[in-house]
């Protein structure tokens, strides 16, 4: 018969378990907030997307309006009476200030985007590459070979020459460029947490495989999938305005940051305004992730530690 001391006895490891993963936490979270270049991306990362959300209403014009009696205006130029283009106009009189702003809901949409799915693929097929091996180890690591060596600015003509410039089809793009990073690494954790005691006991006990995988594996890899999107939050902005400049991107005339920069190359010497702002935008809002993303790997490696 058990007893009431007994099942006491049990508990208390595990609460006590649970307590020390709640300090855990909350240390994780303390050092990255104690951090200066956390906080800092953080502020950075807080204020960009604050007010890409909340364009509509900031925002104090259309960035879409074409005033063509107000074209390649410097910045403070009055449009009309109390209503100021505080960073000028481009070539056809629209507001810079307006669509720099609006830009970033799409430059981050994407970046964001991108990760998310290009992420989830890659965690997927690095789990089962690393616990079940064999021959679906060796298609998965060969695929990622294979989209290794190839050019991506390749890959994007290809895919958006078939079927059109558009939002989605750039997140696919980006998506099928960044996989190939979770997965190597993914497959890498798993091959190392898959010779753990505690998975071999739940191997013995007859725990299913999707529940091991789930349980077991997926929580240890989890970390360095976090610090891995958020470097790569930073790259897929990248790309995005990389492609957007070529014209592979976003199609006009939705604003971001990568047309916008494309769209002031002409104007460089007499209206650089219009190129400057957009890749400020770019320079703080990557500056911003890495500095977040710097700070989170040294915090999950002191904790690790």
């Amino acid at each position: 018969m058990e007893t009431s001391h007994g099942r006491a006895t049990r508990e208390a490891p595990v609460e006590a378990l649970g307590a020390g993963a709640g300090r855990g936490r909350l240390s994780l979270w303390a050092k990255l907030l104690r951090d200066h270049r956390s906080l800092f991306g953080i502020s950075i990362l807080t204020l960009m997307l604050t007010m890409s959300l909340a364009a509509p209403w900031i925002s104090p014009f259309d960035p879409a309006e074409q005033r063509l009696l107000l074209r390649l205006r410097g910045p403070l130029v009055e449009a009309e009476p109390g209503l100021r283009c505080w960073l000028g106009t481009d070539q056809v009189g629209r507001d810079n200030l307006s669509r720099v702003i609006y830009g970033g809901r799409i430059s981050l949409f994407v970046g964001v985007a991108a990760v998310v799915v290009g992420g989830t693929a890659g965690v997927v097929l690095g789990l089962i590459s690393g616990y079940l091996g064999g021959r679906l180890d060796s298609i998965i690591m060969r695929s990622a070979d294979v989209q290794l060596s190839f050019p991506f600015i390749l890959l994007a003509i290809t895919i958006i020459g078939a079927f059109g410039p558009g939002i989605f089809k750039l997140v696919i793009v980006l998506a099928i460029s960044g996989w190939v990073v979770y997965a190597r690494t993914v497959r890498g954790a798993v091959l190392s947490v898959k010779e753990e005691q505690f998975v071999e006991a739940a191997v013995a006990l007859g725990a299913m495989d999707w529940r091991i995988v789930l349980r077991h594996l997926l929580p240890n890899v989890v970390s360095p999938v976090i610090v891995i999107a958020t470097t790569q939050t930073a790259t897929m902005i990248l790309l995005e305005s990389a492609l957007s400049f070529l014209g592979m991107g976003v199609p006009a005339p939705t604003p971001s940051w990568g047309r916008m920069l494309s769209d002031g190359r002409e104007y460089l010497s007499t209206a650089w305004w219009i190129a400057t702002f957009p890749g400020l935008a770019i320079f703080v809002a990557v500056l911003g992730i890495n500095l977040l993303g710097d700070g989170l790997n040294d915090a999950i490696l002191s904790r690790r530690r």
